[in-house]
């Protein structure tokens, strides 16, 4: 089974596909409403409660029902149209937008009336990316898919860079509770065009697969069997389950004492230059690798990718001098979009059609789900040695892991 896809003969090449186009305008707005909300309503959170509890439930919400329901929501976008679930979790990322603004407008908000709100928000996202990788596969097919990932990849972390702005300016002229109101309209368009979109499963071409039952824990358990004896499936999968468990995005939480130990004298700029320095990286290698055709999908390409990222979050971790640790970052956000981005093409485009939508859920679990955990690897490890010390370990940790599957996968080859 091949491992790549034909290299891009323009730059961009996603983007000249006209349906793709409305669908990153689209999806775009929707990942930036994502950011914005949580930064309208973790500030409202604080401003009520002040509680580090409701702040770690918020963590947890947001990445359980991935760990949980991933696999789920992928089988049921191989059976149902991707395109109806994908509106399922923009009708329920409404929902909570709306949420939020209502008990804050009304001053009845409560302890569990956020916690429900953050639950329900977590069940968007999962009713939203399986279905949605899926119907990326609809919408461009094979040849384009590598530039469509990458793309996406690109849209999510523009998404992290602009929706803080763009909440703290909704939070300024509007206030909260109209600003969550003007957020919950972000994700219209993507809704809306959902409606009439000539993408799914009645517009495949060929014989269509006979869908699979749902069966909630079974499907997990079978889908790890179907994927077995696919080495680059399995290899991928693995090597964004164990990004995620020993690293995952943890060390954001931890920016602001990454911050004060480097000692900057304005804390909270150093703190949001750490956080713009790794999506700025991100965003370049985005445009960078979009615009030149670069770094087509192969296993050996993204372990080695993912092996510099450790090595960048590990000298991140240890640095003593600020603009290091901004080189760093840098370096770690640009590599981090390359190795996440190949990996999740790999997936997509050796997964069996009859169970693509499984797969790639399962994919999602690892990768997204098993963040849940990394707040143990990296947080309380770190209560005991220390954030940095934490950080780098774990960096290493991967870094081995990655070594040792990239040697057995090269050496399964060779047999």
């Amino acid at each position: 089974m091949s491992t790549t896809v034909p290299a891009p003969q323009r730059a961009f090449a996603a983007l000249h596909h006209p349906g793709y186009r409305v669908y990153f305008i689209t999806n775009a707005l929707a990942m930036m409403a994502d950011s914005i909300e949580h930064v309208i309503s973790y500030w409202m959170m604080h401003e009520k409660f002040a509680s580090p509890e409701l702040a770690g439930f918020a963590v947890i919400s947001h990445w359980v029902p991935f760990l949980l329901f991933s696999v789920w929501s992928g089988a049921l976008a191989d059976r149902f149209d991707p395109r109806r679930l994908v509106q399922i979790g923009m009708l329920l990322f409404i929902g909570a937008s709306l949420g939020w603004a209502y008990f804050l407008v009304t001053d009845t908000l409560q302890m569990w009336h956020a916690m429900a709100l953050l639950v329900l928000h977590g069940f968007a996202g999962v009713f939203w990316a399986p279905p949605s990788q899926v119907l990326i596969h609809d919408v461009v097919g094979t040849e384009l898919l590598q530039s469509a990932v990458r793309l996406n990849a690109t849209a999510r972390w523009l998404g992290l860079l602009a929706g803080p702005a763009v909440g703290a300016g909704f939070l300024l002229v509007l206030g909260p509770v109209w600003g969550l109101v003007a957020n919950a309209l972000f994700y219209l368009p993507l809704l809306l065009w959902l409606w009439k979109a000539p993408y799914g499963p009645k517009f495949r071409k060929g014989v269509p697969v006979p869908p699979r039952a749902v069966r909630g824990l079974a499907d997990i358990v079978q889908t790890i069997r179907d994927i077995s004896g696919n080495r680059t499936v399995a290899a991928m999968t693995l090597l964004a389950g164990g990004a995620s468990l020993f690293i995952g995005n943890a060390y954001q939480a931890q920016m602001p004492a990454f911050a004060s130990d480097l000692g900057h004298v304005d804390a909270d700029f150093s703190y949001s230059a750490l956080l713009a320095a790794d999506a700025a990286g991100a965003l370049l290698a985005g445009v960078l690798l979009e615009s030149r055709g670069l770094l087509q999908p192969k296993v050996r390409t993204a372990f080695t990718l993912a092996m510099l990222w450790c090595l960048a979050i590990a000298g991140f971790a240890l640095a003593s001098l600020f603009p290091l640790a901004l080189v760093l970052l840098f370096v770690a956000g640009f590599v981090e979009l390359a190795f996440s981005a190949m990996a999740q093409t790999l997936v997509q485009i050796n997964a069996p059609p009859a169970i693509r939508g499984r797969v790639i859920g399962l994919f999602n679990m690892s990768s997204l789900g098993l963040r849940a955990f990394a707040g143990v690897t990296v947080g309380l490890l770190g209560g005991v040695i220390g954030i940095h010390w934490s950080l780098a370990l774990s960096a290493m940790a991967l870094l081995v892991l990655a070594g040792a599957m990239l040697a057995w996968q090269s050496g399964r080859a060779r047999a």
